[in-house]
């Protein structure tokens, strides 16, 4: 608790709201301390420099001003205006005029005056006129004079009467501290909303400041268009936020590039374990066989022609089965670790699935296959046509060595069914279903339903596996379905845009 205390107390609004208040209260201060100290200076010397500007225009009056009913009405808007007793005299001490009609009066009034202060008696002094401070003897009324001689040789005499500077200047603190609590609460009002004004745009810098060492970039300055500091400071967080940003991408991008790196490598050591593993197991057969017949050669056990040359075919098939096997393994492991580039392009299926019949044509007639398939149709779809000529002969072989007499039929049907923007192509044979627990395992490598039947015919057990990698590196849908005469495989392709 004490801790958030402090907290709050070291805030920039808090510390500006407490600075500008400081800064209005030392203002009022100074002005009180003004007021009661220099107002009294200020107004005499404002008095005083009244004075002899109005001496240096009645003066002027003198040239300009050839009637006497002028001049005095112009006297009379002086006396007026300002508050002054003005008396003017001839040298030979005839008054001219006077503010007051009782001239003897008026020259009784100037002659009781005398100095109020032998200090300050002289204001001011020069070779045409007198400014003095003094003080009516029967009143007490305190006065300035100015008395003079015009350049026409008149005697000019101005008196102004001095309120009391000290009442004054009372009155004028006590109305200071009536305004100071206004200015005080009036300011503090306009001094918190200032304060949040300029505190708000640094809270949200701070906020964005707090996010990005939290690696979150999302938040940028929303900028004002003020052109100050603050926007400045803003633009540069948000520069430095894109940079930032862009920087920790490009790291996240090399260490990606570098991980799927350590993942190639860590694959192609598992593949290269995977790959010696399974030819050493799937060559054991093989291998043996080929010893024992090249053995059996060596030692003549048969010694006619018909049994060496068997020995020699059993031989040349082995062989070729192991060259077979080596071959697609190594074909399986690089579409698995996505080692294999796809040329993609627009081809009718329909000539490639005519030129796979025609290659399998001895494998269908020793089988007397009935093939329903109607290669007239033209179908277009995009694909790499090496790779789904071997998935359409995978299909094809493995429908020709399973297909079996079911209820008096025997065929392998080719059918694509064009759907929505693909086309689902499909191998059927009539025959025994698969068992709904082998239906997915028919998808690994060698494994086999019918271990016997498979060696005789020449396969190796991983031609759907084949299937499957090639039909998972293009992401498209693939599998076995058990109709009730037989079984159909399936694979499927996007259709061509440009369409024949």
């Amino acid at each position: 608790m004490k801790e958030k205390k402090v907290k709050k107390f070291k805030s920039i609004q808090l510390r500006l709201f407490l600075s500008l208040s400081i800064v209005v209260c030392l203002i009022i201060i100074f002005l009180i301390i003004v007021n009661s100290f220099i107002l009294e200076s200020f107004y005499l010397y404002s008095k005083i420099n009244n004075l002899e500007n109005v001496y240096t225009q009645i003066n002027d009056y003198t040239y300009e001003v050839n009637d006497a009913a002028e001049f005095e009405e112009k006297l009379e808007k002086i006396s007026a205006n300002n508050n002054f007793d003005i008396l003017v005299k001839t040298n030979k001490n005839i008054t001219v005029y006077s503010t007051k009609k009782d001239y003897i009066g008026v020259l009784q009034e100037f002659s009781k005056l005398a100095p109020y202060n032998n200090k300050d008696y002289y204001m001011e002094k020069n070779d045409k006129y007198t400014i003095r401070s003094v003080q009516d003897t029967d009143t007490g009324i305190n006065y300035i004079l100015l008395n003079g001689e015009l350049d026409n040789g008149y005697m000019l005499y101005i008196r102004m009467s001095i309120p009391s500077i000290k009442e004054s200047v009372k009155i004028s603190n006590r109305f200071l501290y009536t305004i100071a609590i206004f200015v005080i609460v009036i300011g503090g009002i306009v001094v918190s909303y200032i304060s949040r004004r300029f505190t708000k745009p640094i809270k949200e810098l701070n906020t964005i400041a707090r996010k990005m060492s939290n690696l979150d970039f999302s938040q940028k300055y929303k900028e004002k268009n003020d052109e100050d500091e603050i926007d400045e400071l803003g633009r540069s967080i948000n520069s430095m936020s894109s940079k930032l940003e862009t920087t920790i991408n490009q790291l996240k991008a090399t260490n990606s590039e570098l991980e799927r790196d350590i993942e190639t490598k860590s694959k192609l050591e598992q593949m290269r374990s995977s790959f010696i593993s399974d030819v050493s197991h799937e060559l054991k057969t093989p291998i043996a066989l080929i010893q024992g017949y090249s053995e059996g050669l060596l030692e003549n056990v048969n010694s006619d022609e018909e049994s060496r040359k068997f020995y020699a075919e059993v031989i040349l098939d082995e062989s070729n089965k192991m060259d077979k096997l080596v071959k697609q393994l190594l074909e399986l492991m690089k579409l698995e670790n996505d080692m294999r580039t796809f040329n993609n392009t627009s081809f009718n299926i329909v000539e490639l699935e005519n030129e796979v019949l025609r290659k399998t044509d001895v494998m269908i007639k020793e089988k007397q296959a009935d093939v329903r398939f109607d290669n007239k149709a033209i179908v277009n779809v995009i694909a790499d046509s090496f790779y789904i000529e071997q998935v359409i002969t995978n299909y094809l072989t493995n429908a020709i060595k399973h297909l079996e007499e079911v209820n008096g039929e025997q065929y392998i049907s080719i059918d694509n069914e064009v759907r929505q923007n693909v086309v689902r192509i499909k191998i059927f044979n009539t025959g025994k279903q698969i068992d709904e627990e082998n239906i997915d395992k028919i998808w690994t490598r060698f494994y086999k339903i019918d271990e016997s039947r498979n060696r005789e015919d020449g396969g190796t057990g991983i031609g759907l596996a084949i299937v499957k990698a090639i039909m998972n590196n293009y992401g498209n849908s693939f599998g076995v379905i058990n109709k009730e005469n037989g079984v159909e495989f399936y694979f499927e392709l996007p259709s061509s845009n440009n369409k024949i």
